[in-house]
Formats: structure tokens, C-alpha cells, sequence
């Protein structure tokens, strides 16, 4: 009785393992085209053979070990028997050693703990994925990556360049290369493996450290963009060390400094302040923006890029310092406005200090519009849930009520729940695709559409 339960287990626990490595054959993991390549090669070298055997059979003599291989060669069978056998056997022998093969070629690149199968299919997956393209800046752009990098794995972060405060502001001050913090926060999170390698490229080394606060992945960029004698070429190198899926470009490739007008409430004439660290820092509302030198040229793949996008996203990401920089572009926001892509916005969860004090979901899309002089987007998705506490001093994005009769919008609970003043990466990256796929038909809403 034992013995039968233990055989009855046996073959429950082989028709399993049996099914699931069926799951090799499903469609669109590339692989059964190639094992119809195997089978016709193997097929071809067996005819080759069986004629090589056959003719020499007929032509020898008769000796002792012809019998033998009369005997091997199941000639006491029927001819199609002998080929049922022959060919399963062979067929078999393919597959077990396709298998292994694979799996040992494989292996050392595979996650610990994941089996070769589900990360050929999530790759396979992620490889067809939409053409998605993110405007932005600051840890916004990098959180929302970081999310978008598990659905897709053809992204485009066009960044700003007009940081200039920090270890990316003294670096470009002092070495004359374009802001690279940003652009290294963008590829960390594009990253296959933020743990170790992407922890050393955000290392911050200490003021007392002689390096004065920069960051590793800042120091690494700028020696690149030495010793290959371009920034843009850097950026793509770091990217390959980093094994990212996707690109980061900058927006444009000059010197840009952002200039902003401020209006405050004792002074209703305007205060000009210059340089993007400066403009939270200064009291007042700001009343526009632009760039100085204010007409640079863009960045030509990032245009590309636009014109060539099925998903365009704007946002999340501070309005005035790390947007509009990107928007400012001419050649990037005339791509934007031509590209036949879906456009997105993601409104902040919280306003800034200094920069969006008492703004509301509406105020952020007219300010895009006013420097724009055009509507851009067809939706608009907003963080729902405001019942957390928030720091001193930051306040939630109210979601206007007005704003669902000029947009379409979305609202949803997609704050992390660890900082409540930030989006959650992967929710926030769930309900993009969602929305997207659902773009193609009527726009079926799981929560709350305005």
C-alpha cells in the first residue's frame, strides 16, 4: 500500500514538473523557432547518417557483425514502428539536452531563487512593451522609473539640465560639464541590480572627505565625460555599467540656467531670481519662468524619441525647477505637441515649499499651458487619498473640482505609505499602464474618473 502511494506521488510530482516545462512552448518567448531549427538539423545529420549506415550494410560482406547491427537497427520490427521508436527516442534526447543546455547557459546571469523561465518570459514581455517616454527631473522622474522599468523595457527619461545647485552645480561650475545628478538618480533607478552596484554609483562621500559632498555616480560621470570628451556619450556608457534597461538623455546639450519672476505679497513688483537652487529659496509666488540662453537646440534623439513614443509622461516632479526646464526646450515641446503619443500628466502629491505653495491639481496644468501657450494632455491623474499627516510646511495637491470639466482626469489612492508626500512606485506604475491599455477602448475606471 506504501509502496503504491509512494509510486502514485511520484507520478503526480512528474506530470507537474512535466506541465510546467511545457510552459517552454508557450507563445511569444522566441524559443520554438529555434527548436524547429534543432529538429530539422537533427533530422538532416540522422538521414546522413542512416544513408551512410545503409550503404554500407548493402555493400559489405557477409560478417560477424552484420547480424549485430541488423539487430540494433530494430530490423525484426515493422518499418513504422522502428520509426515511431527511432524518432521519439531522438526527439526526446533533443529536448533534455535543449533544456540543459539552456539552463547552463543561463544560470550564472539568472536571479538566485528565480527559475530560467519566468525571467524569459517577463523579458520577452517587457521587450514588446509600449515605447514610453518620461519629461521630468529630480526623484519624482527616478521613483516613477523605477516602477515603469517592471512593465517595459523601452523607456526614455529625458531629463533637465538646469540644475545647479549641490555637487552637480559645483561640478559643473568648476569642471564646465552638464549637471549630472539628475541624469545618475534617472539611471539608478533604470538599473537591473539597485542593490549593491547602484548603492556605490549614490554614494555621497562626507564634507571632511576632501571630495566636498559629490556623489560617487556624479564623479564617475564627469571622468567619463573627460576621457570620452562628451557628456552625452558618458551618460551612455554609465548606463551600460549600470546594465540599464531603457536610455536617460538630457534635454538639450547647452549651458542652460533657469531665470524665474517672483511676486511677493509686500512687493507686488516682480523680483527676477536666477538659478534653479535660488528660486525655492526666495519669498514669493512665482509668476513665470525661462531659459537663459532662452532658445537652446534639443537634444536630437531625445526629439526622436517624442516623435516616436506610444506614451508620453510628464511628471511627477517639482513644476518649476524640473518640468518646465525640459518643456522650455522649443524643439522638445514642439515634438511633444506634434507626436500622435497619448500624454499623461502626473500631478504632485504635495506642493513644494517656495515653488507650488497652495497649488491645486488645475494650477499645475494652466501653469504647464500658460508657458506652453497650448493644451497638451489627454488625462490627468491625481494622488486621491489626503488623510495622512503630512510635514510642516507641505500640503496636499487639492484636486480641483473644476478640473474634470476641462480634462479627463484619474484619482486614485497612489501615495507610499512610508513617505505619504511621495507617489508609490509601482502603484503609481500599475495605474499608468492600466490607463494606457484602456486608452485603445472606453475608459473603464476602477476608482474615480472627474
Amino acid at each position: 500500500m506504501a509502496m503504491q502511494k509512494k509510486s502514485a506521488s511520484w507520478l503526480s510530482h512528474f506530470g507537474q514538473q512535466f506541465v510546467r516545462e511545457l510552459r517552454w512552448l508557450a507563445p511569444g518567448l522566441g524559443v520554438k523557432r529555434w527548436l524547429l531549427v534543432i529538429l530539422i538539423g537533427a533530422m538532416l545529420i540522422g538521414l546522413g547518417f542512416a544513408v551512410l549506415v545503409l550503404d554500407v550494410y548493402r555493400s559489405a560482406p557477409e560478417t560477424w557483425w552484420l547480424p549485430v547491427l541488423s539487430y540494433l537497427s530494430l530490423r525484426f520490427l515493422e518499418r513504422p514502428l522502428r520509426a515511431v521508436i527511432f524518432g521519439g527516442f531522438g526527439l526526446v534526447c533533443i529536448l533534455f539536452g535543449t533544456y540543459k543546455l539552456n539552463r547552463a547557459l543561463l544560470r550564472p546571469y539568472m536571479t538566485p531563487g528565480k527559475p530560467v523561465l519566468d525571467a524569459v518570459s517577463a523579458y520577452r514581455k517587457k521587450e514588446r512593451g509600449p515605447r514610453i517616454v518620461v519629461i521630468g527631473g529630480g526623484t519624482g522622474l527616478s521613483a516613477l522609473l523605477r516602477g515603469l522599468k517592471n512593465h517595459t523595457n523601452n523607456l526614455t527619461a529625458v531629463v533637465t539640465v538646469a540644475d545647479d545647485g549641490g555637487s552637480s552645480g559645483e561640478l559643473r561650475r568648476n569642471m564646465g560639464v552638464l549637471p549630472p545628478g539628475d541624469i545618475r538618480n534617472c539611471l539608478t533607478a533604470l538599473s537591473n541590480d539597485e542593490a549593491m552596484l547602484t548603492q556605490i554609483f549614490q554614494y555621497r562621500f562626507g564634507e571632511g572627505a576632501g571630495l566636498n559632498g559629490h556623489t560617487l555616480g556624479n564623479l564617475f560621470i564627469t571622468a567619463l565625460a573627460d576621457i570620452t570628451g562628451s557628456f552625452e556619450e558618458a551618460v551612455a556608457e554609465s548606463g551600460r555599467v549600470l546594465a540599464v534597461q531603457g536610455r536617460v538623455l538630457p534635454s538639450t546639450l547647452h549651458d542652460v540656467r533657469l531665470v524665474a519672476d517672483k511676486t511677493t505679497n509686500h512687493n507686488q513688483s516682480d523680483i527676477r531670481v536666477s538659478g534653479e537652487s535660488n528660486i525655492p529659496l526666495i519669498e514669493g509666488r512665482i509668476t513665470r519662468v525661462w531659459l537663459e540662453p532662452d532658445n537652446p537646440l534639443a537634444y536630437p534623439p531625445s526629439v526622436q524619441a517624442i516623435l516616436n513614443a506610444d506614451l508620453i509622461i510628464v511628471g511627477p516632479g517639482s513644476l518649476f525647477t524640473s518640468i518646465l526646464p525640459n518643456l522650455l526646450v522649443p524643439d522638445l515641446s514642439e515634438a511633444i505637441k506634434a507626436s500622435r503619443a497619448t500624454k499623461f500628466y502626473i500631478c504632485n502629491v504635495a506642493t513644494q515649499s517656495g515653488e507650488t505653495d497652495g497649488f491645486t491639481t488645475a494650477d499645475h496644468i494652466r501653469t504647464i499651458e500658460k508657458h506652453l501657450n497650448q493644451r497638451i494632455f489627454d488625462l490627468v491623474i491625481c494622488n486621491q487619498k489626503q488623510d495622512i499627516d503630512l510635514p510642516e510646511g507641505v500640503d496636499w495637491v487639492r484636486i480641483d473640482e473644476k478640473l474634470g470639466e476641462e480634462y479627463s482626469t484619474y484619482s486614485s489612492d497612489l501615495v507610499d505609505p512610508q513617505n505619504p508626500w511621495r507617489h508609490d512606485s509601482g502603484r503609481l506604475a500599475q495605474v499608468i499602464m492600466d490607463l494606457f491599455y484602456e486608452r485603445t477602448g472606453p475608459l473603464i475606471n476602477k476608482e474615480t474618473v472627474q
